[in-house]
Formats: structure tokens, C-alpha cells, sequence
């Protein structure tokens, strides 16, 4: 029966992620949780079935390689230039801080520093997906905040594809088993490691820019979605693929490339959306894959060594990230947000883990303790950044600028200035005082520029809106994307408001609905928009010609 493993293995991690997630739900506590039990509950270490150990990670690693994906395609070359400033040197202390950290508690431990080095480095690297869900659950990936945070994300990816290489060459230094690619030197892998990432990025940039764009418009005027979709998702995993097997990089960061080159092309939005059903189902098999590898009895065997891990990860790798982001001289706001999305560990620390116990360098129980941190600091991650939104609402209000002069007659507020937005804003402009409120900050910096009043920050939070000064609004134009988000922000202006217009983006039926019952005066799918400007167009019938 192995080659139903594969099947097998799928079924009962989805299958048991959603009972646990819709209970974990239904408890108000977070997804993951139920999520991460499903996967303690198919794992070795419970009676009943056991799903497979080889197969559930690298289902797991789709959901990696499409979420970095993702991301790349709403970030640019441009935006990682722009937080390299900060993510690089950020991201270089952060990492140095934490794995002295890691050190200092295998030396109390009795492990000896060598093996605190691979430990240290293995509690200092966030996970990929937990931090960009939680960016991506709060619209945050285009802010001013979420680009450092993803910036500061693939520095530490990069520093951990280097320390993969090097430790090898450096085991029989650290304590560990010496092998015979340390023969090359230390310089000769370190050299070695940089000139492959360096030529994979080179490769994108002249090669990739060219190649992929060119791609996708020739599959799109083919008029078939299928193929479409066949061909985001196959550069998508091609490129990872190639990038791990010919020039070392990891998956993640060769789809995180993919999707940044993807970005420049016209049908990146399109792209984005044809990979998200996947992308989410993917996701929710790595935290499966995460709780399968929990033992829950080294609570029990090791519960201070267990605190102390768990410690570090959530207390010391937060608190150094927020002081290294203010000596940067960046807002609370960023610095909040910075700390709280590194407050855990994933995928890479597993890599890390299993490599220095390969090769005698960490102890079996420094894996079990990494497992252990991993599990607690992804269960934890979320109540922080539940804890981040109240404490934001704060932050916010005392870094925020005063009301804008045009909230002080009656005006019209428009949320959210992408695509439709901007349409909006152009059509209002001389027709009636307007202000907009806008979440990015470069953005927002553009429309101060245009001649527009602005508030900026996110119009989900009642002190923004207020800023905007909605009691004095006729016209409320909620442009964003997300139906949900829409739907908070309706709910939010028609309590402060009553007596407004408030128009809405919809993309179906059921958002139509969603959004008037939360209290839209009108919703608009833009699909039918079209289809009356068409009509609107159309030739009219002619009267018959009149009798002689």
C-alpha cells in the first residue's frame, strides 16, 4: 500500500486540519493551533496512524516555494534596494544576538560552544511562512513595514543558505565530525557560496527579466486560463527547483526571485491570484509537517531547558530586533512590528538542526529542544500580533499627524488609492474636498506630492478614520482589495457615521451582500460596471421609417 502513502498522507493532513482549525476557531484561538495538533495527532509520537515523514515535508515545502512566490510579486528590485539599509545590518545583529544567546544557554547546559553556535543559529531565523500569514492576515506586505520585515526575512534566508555551506567545512573546528569538504578551506566554500548566489541573482536580473514576462504574455494571448495558470505555477516551482539544484540557493528565495521578476509583467495581479488556492492549501500542510515532528514528552523531560529556548526566541530575539530598528533611528510602529513578526522559528532551524546532529555537532536533545521552541513560538505568535494590533492603536495615535484641514467642512474620504482608488481620486479631485486614506507610506508620500490630504495608516483602525474626519463625511469610497477588510471598514463608518454615502468595491454576489449587510449604500462588482458601460455604447434601435 506504499503508493497510496502519498494520498493518504494529504487526506488526513487536510482533512484534520480543518476539524482542529474550524474547533481552534470556534474556541477563538488561533487557526495554527489547530493546525499544528492535527499534525502532533498523525506524528510518531501519538498512537493511531502515522502519516508519512518523508513525503509531509516536502508537501510542506510547495506551500514555501508558492508563499515566497507571492510575496515576490508584490515587491520589486526597487523595494529590497530601498530597505537594504536597514534589513541587512538589522538582520546581521539580530541573527549575531540571538545565536550568542543560543550559545550561552548549550554552555549552561553542558553542550559546549560548538554546539551552541549551530543551536544559536538555528533559534535566530524566523519561519517564512508564519511571518508572511501574519503580514499578509493584516495588509501589511506593502507597507513601509512589511518590505523591511520581508527584506530583513530573505537576508536571514541568504545567511542561513551560507551557514549551511559552511558548517561542514567548519565541523571538526566546532567539535562536530570532520568531513572532506572541508579540505577546500573555509575561504574556498565561502567564496564558493557567494559566487552562486551571486550568479543566480545575475541570472534573474539579465536573463529571467526577459525570459519570464515573455513568457506568460505568450501563454496569455493564447485566451486559455488553464494553460495560464499552468504556467505561473510552473515557473513558479521550476524556478525554485533550478535555484536549489544549480546554484544552492533555497527554494524559497529562488520563488521569491521568480515572483519579483514575474511583478514587472502586466498579468502579475492575475498570477497572484491563480496561485492562491494553492498557495493557502500548501501552507496549512507545512504547519501539519511542523507538528508531526513534535514529541510532546520533552515537556516533560526537559521543561527549564524547554522555558529557557522558548525564552529566547519570543523575549531576546524580539527585544534585540526592536532596539537595533529605534538605532535606526525608524518609527515604534516599524520596531513593534519587526520584533513581534521574528518572535518565532520554522523551517530553516529544522534544516539547521538536522545537519548539525548529522554531523555530531548537536546533541539529539538540542533538536528536540529547537522542535519544541518551534511548536511553542508559532503557538504564541499569533496572540503577540493580536497583542501588536491594540498596542498599534496606541502607537499610532501619538506618531499620527493632526487632522486634515479638508475634515473640517463636509468631504468626501476615499480608502485606498491602487488601481480603482486612483481612478476615484482623479474623477473627485475638482468636484469636491477630498481625503484619502492611505496604508503605505511611500504612497501616501506621492499623494501629499499629487496636491492630496492624506492620513496615513490603516483605515481598519477607528483613529484613522477619525483623522479623515468622517463625522463630517457625505461620501465615504472604500477601494480596497480584500471584501473582509471592506467589511470592517464599513462597519466602522457607518457606526461613526449614520447619515453617509458609503460606495464599495465588491467582486461577487456574496461580497455585495457581506458588505451592505455591515452597511454599504451601494456595492459595486466591477463586472457589471462594465457590462452597463458596454450598454451604454451599444447602437440603439432604430424607429421605423415613417409611412408616405
Amino acid at each position: 500500500m506504499h503508493h497510496t502513502s502519498l494520498i493518504a498522507t494529504i487526506v488526513a493532513g487536510l482533512g484534520l486540519a480543518f476539524i482542529f482549525g474550524a474547533l481552534a476557531n470556534r474556541l477563538k484561538l488561533p487557526v495554527l493551533v489547530g493546525y499544528l495538533l492535527a499534525g502532533v495527532i498523525v506524528g510518531p509520537f501519538t498512537p493511531g496512524y502515522v502519516a508519512d515523514q518523508e513525503l509531509a515535508p516536502q508537501l510542506a515545502e510547495i506551500g514555501v516555494i508558492l508563499l515566497m512566490f507571492g510575496v515576490g510579486l508584490h515587491f520589486s528590485v526597487k523595494d529590497l534596494m530601498a530597505v537594504r539599509k536597514i534589513a541587512i545590518p538589522g538582520a546581521v545583529a539580530q541573527i549575531t544576538a540571538a545565536t550568542l544567546m543560543g550559545v550561552g544557554l548549550a554552555v549552561a547546559l553542558g553542550w559546549g560552544w560548538g554546539p551552541g553556535v549551530v543551536f544559536g543559529l538555528a533559534l535566530s531565523v524566523a519561519s517564512t511562512v508564519v511571518l508572511l500569514r501574519a503580514l499578509q492576515e493584516r495588509r501589511l506586505i506593502e507597507t513601509d513595514r512589511g518590505r523591511i520585515a520581508v527584506g530583513w526575512l530573505i537576508v536571514e534566508d541568504l545567511a542561513m543558505v551560507l551557514a549551511l555551506v559552511l558548517l561542514p567545512a567548519l565541523s571538526g573546528a566546532l567539535g562536530g565530525v570532520a568531513t572532506t569538504s572541508a579540505s577546500g578551506g573555509i575561504l574556498g566554500a565561502f567564496a564558493l557560496t557567494i559566487g552562486k548566489v551571486a550568479a543566480f541573482v545575475a541570472f534573474m536580473l539579465i536573463v529571467g527579466r526577459r525570459v519570464i514576462p515573455w513568457i506568460l504574455h505568450r501563454i496569455a494571448h493564447t485566451g486559455s486560463r488553464e494553460l495560464f495558470r499552468l504556467a505561473v505555477l510552473a515557473i513558479a516551482l521550476g524556478v525554485a527547483f533550478g535555484s536549489a539544484a544549480l546554484f544552492g540557493v533555497s527554494f524559497a528565495l529562488g520563488a521569491f526571485f521568480a515572483g519579483m521578476i514575474m511583478a514587472e509583467s502586466e498579468l502579475s495581479h492575475q498570477a497572484a491570484n491563480e496561485t492562491l488556492p494553492l498557495r493557502d492549501a500548501f501552507a496549512v500542510l507545512f504547519f501539519v509537517s511542523i507538528g508531526m515532528l513534535f514529541d510532546p514528552m520533552v515537556l516533560l523531560r526537559e521543561p527549564l531547558a524547554v522555558l529557557a529556548t522558548v525564552a529566547i526566541i519570543v523575549l531576546g530575539k524580539s527585544v534585540a530586533a526592536y532596539f537595533i530598528v529605534v538605532a535606526f533611528k525608524r518609527p515604534r510602529s516599524v520596531a513593534l512590528t519587526i520584533s513581534v513578526s521574528l518572535a518565532q522559528i520554522g523551517e530553516f532551524s529544522f534544516i539547521l538542526a538536522g545537519l548539525g546532529v548529522s554531523l555530531k555537532l548537536l546533541p539529539p536533545e538540542g533538536r528536540d529542544l529547537i522542535l519544541a521552541g518551534a511548536i511553542l513560538s508559532i503557538l504564541i505568535n499569533p496572540l503577540l500580533f493580536a497583542w501588536l494590533d491594540k498596542a498599534m492603536v496606541k502607537v499610532s495615535a501619538r506618531e499620527a499627524p493632526a487632522p486634515v484641514a479638508a475634515a473640517a467642512q463636509p468631504h468626501a474620504v476615499l480608502v485606498g488609492y491602487g488601481r480603482v482608488g486612483r481612478t476615484v481620486a482623479e474623477g473627485l479631485k475638482n468636484r469636491t474636498p477630498l481625503v484619502v486614506i492611505e496604508d503605505e507610506v511611500e504612497r501616501a508620500a506621492e499623494l501629499r506630492e499629487a496636491g492630496y490630504e492624506v492620513v496615513q495608516g490603516n483605515a481598519v483602525r477607528p483613529e484613522v478614520l477619525m483623522k479623515a474626519g468622517l463625522d463630517k463625511a457625505t461620501h465615504v469610497f472604500v477601494a480596497v482589495p480584500s471584501p473582509f477588510e471592506a467589511a470592517r471598514i464599513i462597519e466602522q463608518a457607518r457606526a461613526a457615521n449614520p447619515d453617509a454615502r458609503i460606495i464599495a468595491r465588491a467582486y461577487t454576489d456574496a461580497d455585495v451582500e457581506l458588505l451592505s449587510q455591515m452597511g454599504a449604500t451601494e456595492a459595486l462588482i466591477g463586472e457589471q460596471e462594465i457590462a452597463r458601460g458596454m450598454l451604454q455604447r451599444a447602437p440603439r434601435r432604430q424607429p421605423p421609417p415613417a409611412a408616405h
